[in-house]
């Protein structure tokens, strides 16, 4: 188990899902954790549990980001939306809304990290992407977008960081079992024309290897491992955990 005694981790979306599965994994291998989220009673119920601090933040908000400084050992940029729907029928003000909390917000959090970082000699930046990172679907044409700005983001951090001891890197997983993925059943079957219980086994499973979603935990283990010290020479990277589905 990779051992971050003493490092400091802020974790964005951590309230749940993959965000809550790393701040787990991080306060169990002796990280203090800041756990981020707009819900702020479920972020200070995880953090009491695991020890940590809870920050109740709207990430969507950039101009009050603009002015945030972070005194962090490792970020994780997890937080994020989903809006699935034809283009032209796409509400512009949701398409700017998923770039901004994805995309802006992310640039904006390493910004306010990279000083300190930077002074240490030492940082780590993992961002949540997604398949979506390096594959594009139908439908989801904002979260698309943004994931593959946060991609092209994370290498320039990467070359930038790199002269400082900081690394920067996207972990890619398929569907991962989460109430993001949840949510999105119902507008999946409705754009596509299909029952809900087929949304599954129809669209989210069609191009994995694997037949299954990925559990967050799963996630978290790398997540893990790419914030510690045997990662050190792992930058610019993107890690697909998606059950072969960019095998394609």
């Amino acid at each position: 188990m990779t051992d971050l005694t003493g490092r400091r981790a802020l974790v964005t979306g951590g309230a749940s899902g993959i965000g809550a599965a790393c701040a787990r994994a991080f306060a169990d291998r002796g990280a203090s954790v800041t756990v981020a989220d707009l819900n702020g009673d479920a972020a200070t119920a995880l953090a009491d549990e695991i020890g940590g601090t809870a920050w109740q933040v709207d990430l969507s908000d950039t101009a009050a980001l603009a002015e945030t400084v972070l005194d962090i050992d490792i970020l994780v940029n997890n937080a994020g939306i989903q809006h699935v729907s034809p283009i032209q029928e796409f509400p512009p003000e949701k398409f700017s809304l998923i770039l901004r909390l994805m995309l802006e917000a992310p640039y904006l959090l390493v910004r306010a990290a990279l000083p300190g970082m930077y002074e240490r000699g030492f940082g780590r930046i993992i961002n949540l992407s997604s398949v979506h990172g390096i594959r594009a679907s139908a439908f989801k044409s904002a979260y698309v977008s943004a994931k593959h700005g946060l991609e092209g983001f994370s290498k320039v951090t990467a070359l930038e960081g790199g002269p400082h001891g900081v690394t920067s890197n996207c972990v890619d997983p398929a569907y991962v079992r989460t109430p993001l993925v949840e949510k999105q059943i119902a507008d999946q079957a409705r754009v596509h024309g299909i029952p809900e219980e087929e949304v599954v086994p129809k669209i989210m499973l069609t191009e994995s290897a694997v037949k299954r979603l990925v559990e967050p935990e799963e996630v978290a283990s790398l997540v893990c491992w790419l914030a510690g010290p045997d990662a050190g020479m792992v930058t610019g990277a993107s890690y697909t955990m998606d059950g072969g589905w960019s095998a394609r």
